[in-house]
């Protein structure tokens, strides 16, 4: 190329020459020939030359192909990025487009290529200019926050490619760390000054870690300042006793929260302003939220359009929203779903709902709902697809449990297509999908198929924890569940059991529980069919061993049970079970009763039991409303005939409901059993405890025996050990109020009881419980404090109890 320039540029040269020696030819001068002969000659042989120059490059073939410049990117690594081939034409807008891919590898800041003719051949060589490497990741001036913590929220690490973009948005990520920590005049720079070196070093000043002193609240004329405390994160004090820290971050959303909790209450012109100022020595913070309320707005009327189906009066039936109630948007919102849900589970698919607001005069506020019905749809197909291991039925029957089958009405608010649908979530919940979305697809006039999509998850588990109790003492927990297990579907190889591909894919349950302790130990292992037969109707299968001492004896039960449950639409359950135990009582103490005596070594029981039982609660874990019915009766028989009778009904309600929306719930629980006929002392009943009694020792209130020695008498014998009463009855009433957003609660509650003998029982006490967060629900903890008011003098009591659990 630079030949052919300088070719150009020599031909232009001597354009310039030829015009000067015809002026000179002009004048006659005949030695001017010659001149001009030897320069044409020598220009047309120069030509030559040069044209065969040009179109080598362009028409010659490849001859090597090299890589310069590179320190840490292998030669085989850029050159398995190229198209160009030793052998193939060389073509310049091929090595252009090889440069840029190679200028697309990491690490690599720019590329370009050379070309030589070398014995009649091109050599190709890409030269690469790598970018630099981080060589030294450093932190000056941080004492609070450790180098290892804050290299953690970098970007890059020691040895990456140096990259300015990343580098200098760390000082943001670590400015934002420190602000989290409390230290709002941290100030973190960079020392460019070794970049090309690949240093990266951060010089920061830490400043003082500034305490939360003081949150108050002016303007605040319609809602008391200590319920707006209970809807900021801003406040002095974090579970009653560690300091709050000043964040800015958090103070935004806190101004977000009050100006929501205004605008729930109808104030919709409120706004919410903050003012923060600080002590000398910045080590203190007061923080101020000045409010303007503005007036409250009321609804002068509601008008609804467009529901051809359904008349107003019955769309209005459930609104939050009524005429002369104040207006909310959060309200509306709620409104607005629920004319929807009409639409929806009646097969209006499409239906769209739009709310409007306008605005008559000073605080009046018109409510107008928009209806768009669209079609009414049956469900056609059912398409399952993303299912890999599970088997399409195990999801087929949770629909046909739920109504959601072919020829049924598309119920598009169970299944609203984006994993939020009640019955998204029932599946994702049973058979423990990652996600699980069923939309409507299909163009067919009068139905729509339902395509549920899944993506599988993590079904199995291995759970390794702990737990103590003052009623139990240490127990360990290892604990394998897999809640998509298969009975027939038994491994080709030891290397498919080893994956997990064996025993997959059925929706049953398989758990192993082995549960060692210091006071009792227990084994189970339990088999679930939720389906049997593919109907509602769920077969349980369990194996156990119970192993605890008692006051005066060892007790051991070997236990095999199986049962029958069958789900109804209305959410009851009515069931059956068998079992067939052994118990065996051991280890007698000297003074043991005669009832124990009496029952001492092996004892067979084989029991029948029928019962029914429904829940209507809202969460299985933090219940807030609804209530828990069983009531059931079994018939036992073996080395002894009796039978029992009992039932328990809780019930829930939300009392309160704070502007952070925790809520402050009250359950009742009511109790009763009896035996009737001659039951053995470790089929009798017992009160006391935790979930029984507060205030009580475990197994505290009951009938006592006398002590007792067959071979020698004991003078003066006192009545000592229980041995368990023929009858029950427990009333509970507990007051739950959250302390910090429903994690840790303040426990007030009452307990009663009487059993056959001994008269009426009850204590009052408070306590603490924490829900410790897990991947299957929270765990509690439960710290109470009882005192007796009423008891019996045979009674033994425990004024403190408690229950801790959590899995690793």
């Amino acid at each position: 190329m630079v030949a052919y320039m300088q070719w150009r540029k020599g031909a232009k040269v001597q354009d310039n020459t030829i015009s000067g020696t015809f002026r000179h030819l002009r004048r006659g001068s005949g030695l001017w020939f010659a001149f001009i002969f030897i320069l044409l000659f020598s220009a047309g042989y120069c030509r030559a030359q040069v044209a065969g120059d040009v179109s080598g490059p362009e028409q010659m073939r490849i001859g090597s192909i090299e890589a310069q410049g590179n320190v840490t990117i292998t030669t085989a690594k850029i050159l398995s990025t190229v198209r160009a081939r030793v052998g193939r034409l060389f073509d310049a807008a091929s090595a252009t487009e090889d440069t840029q891919r190679i200028a697309a590898l990491e690490g690599v800041e720019y590329a370009y290529y050379n070309t030589a003719v070398v014995e009649g051949a091109v050599k190709l060589t890409f030269v690469i200019v790598e970018k630099n490497l981080v060589r030294l990741l450093a932190f000056k001036g941080n004492n609070r926050i450790n180098s290892g913590k804050l290299a953690k929220e970098l970007a890059f690490k020691q040895g990456d490619y140096l990259d300015l973009f990343l580098i200098r948005d760390g000082v943001a990520r670590m400015v934002e760390l420190y602000h989290k920590g409390g230290y709002a005049f941290v100030e973190i720079s960079l020392d460019e000054s070794g970049l090309s070196q690949g240093r990266v070093v951060y010089e920061i000043k830490e400043g003082p870690r500034v305490k939360v002193r003081r949150v108050e609240f002016e303007g605040n004329e319609s809602i008391r300042s200590k319920e707006l405390a209970k809807a900021v994160k801003t406040r002095t004090r974090k579970y009653l006793f560690w300091p709050v820290y000043y964040e800015e971050g958090v103070i935004s959303e806190d101004v977000a929260k009050l100006q929501d909790v205004y605008q729930k209450r109808g104030f919709l012109d409120a706004r919410i302003e903050v003012d923060s100022g600080f002590s000398e020595d910045n080590k203190v913070a007061y923080v101020r939220f000045s409010i303007e309320e503005g007036p409250v707005y009321t609804i002068e009327r509601i008008i609804i359009t467009g529901n051809e189906f359904f008349d107003s009066r019955t769309l209005t039936e459930g609104m939050r929203l009524q005429v002369g109630g104040f207006y909310s948007k959060q309200k509306a919102d709620f409104d607005s779903r629920h004319i929807l849900s009409r639409y929806q589970e009646l097969g209006f698919v499409d239906a769209q709902v739009r709310h409007q607001r306008s605005f008559m005069g000073p605080g009046k506020v018109v409510a107008h709902f928009e209806i768009s019905q669209g079609g009414r749809f049956r469900i056609g197909q059912v398409i399952i697809t993303g299912n890999e291991s599970t088997q399409d039925k195990v999801i087929r029957r949770i629909l046909d449990e739920e109504d959601f089958s072919p020829g049924q009405w598309f119920d598009a608010g169970v299944a609203r297509g984006d994993g939020t649908g009640e019955l998204e979530k029932t599946i994702q919940r049973t058979i423990l999908t990652e996600s699980t979305f069923i939309r409507a697809t299909g163009s067919q006039p009068d139905r729509r198929d339902a395509h549920v999509s899944i993506i599988e998850g993590q079904t199995g588990s291995v759970m390794l924890g702990a737990g103590v109790a003052s009623d139990s003492g240490l127990i360990g927990h290892l604990v394998f569940d897999q809640r998509n297990f298969d009975i027939t579907d038994w491994p080709q190889s030891f290397r498919d059991l080893i994956r997990g591909r064996a025993f997959k894919g059925a929706g049953q349950r398989l758990r192993i529980a082995l549960e060692p302790g210091t006071v009792q130990d227990m084994f189970s292992i339990s088999f679930t069919e939720p389906y049997l037969f593919d109907k509602p109707v769920s077969l349980d299968v369990v194996g156990s061993s119970f192993e605890r001492f008692r006051e005066s004896y060892n007790e051991e039960r070997l236990k095999g049970y199986f049962g029958f449950e069958k789900r109804y639409k209305d959410k009851w359950r009515r069931g059956i079970s068998f079992r067939a135990e052994t118990v065996d009582v051991t280890d007698l103490e000297r003074d043991a009763p005669r009832e124990i005596r009496d029952v001492r070594g092996e004892n067979d029981l084989f029991g029948a039991k029928l019962y029914i039982r429904k829940d209507t609660t809202d969460s299985r874990f933090t219940p807030s409303t609804g209530y828990h019915f069983n009531a059931g009766y079994e018939q036992v028989g073996g080395d002894y005939t009796f039978g029992i009778l009992s039932g328990t009904q809780r019930w829930y309600r939300t009392l309160y409901q704070d502007l952070a929306d925790r809520k402050t719930i009250l359950e009742v629980k009511l109790h009763g059993a009896t035996v009737l006929g001659d039951a053995p002392p470790f089929e009798k009943f017992y009160a006391g405890g935790t979930g029984s009694l507060r205030g009580f020792d475990y197994r505290g209130v009951s009938t006592r025996g006398l002590q007792y020695n067959p071979t020698t008498p004991i003078v003066g014998a006192e009545k000592k050990d229980p041995i368990g009463s023929d009858w029950i009855l427990l009333a509970n009433a507990e007051v739950a109020v959250p302390l910090t957003e429903e994690v840790i609660s303040l426990l007030f509650f009452v307990d009663a009881g009487t059993i056959d003998s001994g008269g009426a029982r009850a204590s009052v006490g408070t306590g603490l419980q924490i829900l410790i967060p897990q991947w299957f629900g929270p765990v509690p903890m439960r710290f109470e404090l009882a005192a007796p008011f009423m008891k019996d003098d045979e009674d033994e009591t425990r004024a403190f109890s408690f229950s801790v659990g959590a899995l690793f």
